[in-house]
C-alpha cells in the first residue's frame, strides 16, 4: 500500500505516524510547500517575543527524523498542483528546481491547513504589513524587529493570535494598539466576559479601538499610517494581520471533493471525504459539536492532531472514529489567562436552548493561600438541566477548571452532578467547595429550585419595561455607600427578616450583595417568606460594575 499525504504539519505528520504504527509495510511519502515541518505554530508569538529563544524549540522534528524513525519520506518544498482522483495521481512540483512530476497513490490524505485571511485594501501587501501562520513568517518578523527598531505596532484581530503577539510585542517594548471591527474585543467569548478581558487590557496601556475597521494602509516603501473606516488614522512602525485564518481547499474543490457548510473539507467519523481512498484531517477538515452534532469549524493543533491520528489508524485497518469537538480554547494575556468551552450564551440562544446563565466569582484557592478570583461564566438548558458552556477569564487555576468542565460536557454532565465530583483539595491548589462545584450548585438552584439568576442587561431590561421592581442591596451600609446598583435599596443581610412583610410579594425583587452568595442568602430568606419572583444578580455586583463600566 502506498499512502501520500498532502502536508506536514500536525494532521499529517500524526496520520504518517499512526499508519507506521500500524502497518510496517506501507510505502509513505508527505509532501510539503513550507521549509518546515511539524512545528509548533501555536508557540510562535512567544517565539517573536523571545519568550521562547531556540528556533529549533519549534521546529524539533525535521525530514531527516521522520525518515530514521518512521521510515517516512518527507518532501520539503513540494507544492501538490492538481489531484486526480479518477487515476489516483497528483501533479506535484518542486519548488526549488520547478521539476514537475507525477505521484500515484493507493490512498491520500489531505492535511493542507489553513491560511491566514489577507483583507482586499490597498497596503496591504507592502513588506511591513505581517502574518503570522508558519515559522519562516516569524522569522521575517523577528528580523523586521531587530533591524528596524520599531516603536509602535498595530494589530487588526483581537483573536488569540493578536492578543499572543499584543503580549509579546508588550514585552519588548513596542506600543500595541489593536483594531477590532466587532464591538469587543475575543468574538469567541460572550460580551459580558469580554468586557474583563477589555478592562485588563486597557490597564495595561493597551490601546483598544473597536467597533472600527482598516480600510486603508498608507506609506511609501513601508506602511507608516493605518486608516480607519471611522476616520482615524493611527501612526505605525508596522502591522500585524490577525482577522482569522480559512481552510485551504481549493486542490481538494479542484478535485471534486466536497466541501460542508463552513468552506473545509467535508468528511465522516473515519475522515473519510466523498472520494473513496481519499481522507482529509487538520485545518483543512471541517469538525462537528458534541452537543449540537452540527458542522464545526475550529482550528486547533490539537484537534488536527487528533484527526490525523484517526485518518492514519483508518486507512491502516484501525477503528478509530471522530467523536467531535467543543471548541476549546485557552490563551493567556500577560498574567490573564482566558478560556472557553462549549457554546457561548449567544450560540445557545441560537441553537433553540433555553439557556440559564450564572457568573460564579470566585478565588482558585482560599485567599489566605493567595488565592485569585477568576470569573467562570457557565451555560446550562433549563430543559434537560445540561452543562451547555463555560467560559473563564482569571490568572491562576483556569486550565484546571475548563478542562473538569469539558470532561463534564463530554460525557453529558448535568449541572447537579458538578457538585458531587470528587475533586481535589488543598488548600495550595483548591477552595474545600472548588469553583466548579459552586458553579454547579447556582445553576443547580436556578434550574431545580427556583433560585432565579438575573444578569446585568436582563436586569436594566426587566427595569425598563416595569416600573415596580425593588432592588435589595444586601451589603453593609458602607459598600452600598461606596457604589451600588441604579434605585437599589439597602437593607443588609442580617436586617431583611425583619422589614420582608414590608414588601408585595407578588412583585418582582432583585437581590445582590458583592458577588452572589449573601444575595442568594436573601433571596431564599424572601421565597421562604412568601415572595413570589425574586431574582438575585448575577456576580453580584462585582460583575453588574463591570457590565456597566
Amino acid at each position: 500500500m502506498k499512502v501520500v499525504i498532502i502536508g506536514a504539519v500536525a494532521g499529517g505528520t500524526s496520520a504518517a505516524a499512526k499508519i507506521r504504527r500500524n502497518d510496517e509495510n506501507a510505502e509513505i511519502k508527505i509532501f510539503d510547500m513550507d521549509y518546515d515541518i511539524s512545528y509548533s505554530g501555536c508557540g510562535l508569538p512567544y517565539y517573536i517575543g523571545e519568550e521562547i529563544r531556540d528556533r529549533d524549540d519549534l521546529v524539533p522534528r525535521n525530514a531527516e527524523f521522520f525518515k530514521k524513525k518512521y521510515n517516512v519520506d518527507v518532501f520539503r518544498r513540494h507544492e501538490v498542483l492538481k489531484i486526480i482522483t479518477s487515476y489516483k495521481f497528483l501533479i506535484v512540483k518542486n519548488l526549488e528546481n520547478n521539476e514537475i512530476f507525477t505521484e500515484k497513490y493507493d490512498k491520500l490524505v489531505i492535511a493542507t491547513g489553513a491560511k491566514p485571511i489577507v483583507p482586499n485594501i490597498p497596503g496591504a501587501e507592502k513588506s511591513n504589513v505581517f502574518y503570522l501562520r508558519n515559522v519562516l513568517q516569524a522569522d521575517k518578523i523577528k528580523e523586521y524587529i531587530l533591524a528596524h527598531k520599531p516603536k509602535s505596532a498595530v494589530i487588526v484581530g483581537t483573536g488569540f493570535i493578536g492578543l499572543e503577539m499584543t503580549e509579546n510585542l508588550k514585552n519588548l517594548g513596542i506600543e500595541v494598539t489593536m483594531v477590532e471591527r466587532l464591538n469587543q474585543v475575543t468574538p469567541g467569548l460572550d460580551s459580558d466576559m469580554a468586557v474583563y478581558v477589555e478592562k485588563y487590557l486597557k490597564g495595561k496601556n493597551i490601546n483598544v479601538i473597536l467597533d472600527d475597521s482598516v480600510v486603508e494602509l498608507n506609506g511609501y516603501g513601508l506602511i507608516n499610517q493605518v486608516v480607519l473606516q471611522s476616520g482615524k488614522v493611527l501612526n505605525t512602525d508596522f502591522v500585524i494581520m490577525s482577522i482569522g485564518v480559512k481552510p485551504n481547499v481549493e486542490i481538494a474543490k479542484e478535485a471534486g471533493i466536497e466541501l460542508g457548510a463552513k468552506g473545509a473539507i467535508k468528511v465522516n467519523t473515519k475522515m473519510m471525504t466523498n472520494i473513496e481512498n481519499v481522507y482529509a484531517c487538520g485545518d483543512c477538515a471541517e469538525s462537528y459539536s458534541v452537543i449540537t452534532k452540527k458542522s464545526f469549524y475550529r482550528p486547533l493543533g490539537s484537534t488536527a492532531n487528533k484527526m490525523g491520528r484517526i485518518a492514519g489508524d483508518q486507512l491502516s485497518g484501525g477503528n478509530l472514529e471522530f467523536r467531535g469537538i467543543l471548541g476549546t480554547g485557552i490563551f493567556k494575556i500577560f498574567d490573564m489567562t482566558v478560556a472557553q468551552t462549549g457554546l457561548t450564551e449567544r450560540e445557545a440562544l441560537n441553537e433553540g436552548f433555553e439557556p440559564v446563565v450564572c457568573h460564579n466569582i470566585k478565588p482558585d484557592k482560599p485567599t489566605y493561600y493567595n488565592g485569585k478570583e477568576m470569573v467562570i461564566k457557565a451555560v446550562a438548558d433549563k430543559k434537560t438541566g445540561k452543562l451547555l458552556g463555560v467560559q473563564i477569564v482569571g490568572y491562576t487555576g483556569v486550565d484546571k477548571r475548563i478542562d473538569v468542565f469539558v470532561t463534564a460536557i463530554t460525557f453529558g454532565a448535568r449541572v447537579e452532578d458538578l457538585f458531587h465530583l470528587d475533586l481535589a483539595y488543598a488548600p495550595p491548589f483548591s477552595t474545600t467547595k472548588d469553583p466548579v462545584m459552586y458553579t454547579g450548585m447556582i445553576l443547580d438552584n436556578a434550574i431545580n429550585r427556583d433560585r432565579k439568576l438575573i444578569t446585568p442587561n436582563e436586569l436594566h431590561k426587566l427595569v425598563e419595561s416595569r416600573n415596580d421592581v425593588t432592588v435589595i442591596d444586601a451589603r453593609i451600609c458602607k459598600q452600598f455607600e461606596e457604589s451600588h446598583v441604579d434605585n437599589a435599596i439597602n437593607i443588609p443581610h442580617d436586617e431583611v427578616r425583619g422589614k420582608v412583610d414590608e414588601f408585595d410579594k407578588e412583585k418582582p425583587i432583585v437581590t445582590y450583595c458583592n458577588k452572589g452568595i449573601t444575595g442568594n442568602a436573601v433571596q431564599n430568606i424572601l421565597i421562604n417568606h412568601g415572595c413570589k419572583k425574586v431574582y438575585n444578580i448575577s456576580g453580584g455586583h462585582k460583575n453588574y460594575k463591570t457590565q456597566n463600566k
